[in-house]
């Protein structure tokens, strides 16, 4: 099936209320087939949720054809001291923790909408109102073979650090970019 773009509509939401069961939904169906694993279970994802909902500059933005839910990505500010930096397993460049950043937490896009633009259409969108200079995101360098990471370098992103936020969970990529 072919998707219009123009058909994708792109809401924003800064409280997590309105779209608790839409991000909560979309996400269960991206990762059904890892909802095994106890650091993506369903349960994990909320609590994850709504501990990030709760950080500063939370933002998201949710992608809709019609009425139905199609993908969304989601945000929040680093502080100097944040967790985010903390975690990294290299020394980082001397500006990098003081340099107004934000973290991109999650983005996802149901498979239909897949190879369409949808995620990028997200992912500026989220971006593009933003008052910080920077982003950063953490990617399973295994994630879809390497396709995902190979995704990120081709929007600009850079290879920063690696980190491992949970035990039980994968070995990330940290990744950086400038956001204007």
């Amino acid at each position: 099936m072919t998707i219009a773009r123009h058909r994708i509509i792109l809401r924003h939401a800064t409280d997590i209320d309105h779209v608790w069961e839409t991000l909560i939904e979309v996400y269960a169906e991206v990762r059904a087939d890892q909802l095994h694993r106890p650091h993506y279970s369903v349960e994990r994802y909320g609590e994850r949720l709504a501990r990030h909902a709760h950080d500063p500059g939370w933002e998201a933005v949710v992608a809709y054809d019609g009425d139905e839910p199609v993908g969304y990505a989601y945000v929040n500010t680093l502080t100097p001291d944040d967790r985010w930096w903390q975690r990294m397993t290299t020394p980082l460049p001397e500006d990098c923790t003081t340099t107004p950043t934000i973290a991109l937490k999650e983005i996802m896009v149901r498979e239909t909408w897949r190879k369409t633009g949808t995620a990028r259409r997200i992912h500026d969108e989220l971006l593009a109102g933003r008052p910080e200079q920077r982003v950063s995101l953490l990617v399973n360098p295994e994630a879809g073979e390497g396709k995902v990471l190979a995704l990120y370098e081709s929007w600009g992103y850079e290879k920063l650090s690696k980190q491992q936020p949970s035990p039980d969970g994968p070995v990330l990529t940290a990744m950086l970019r400038e956001i204007h």
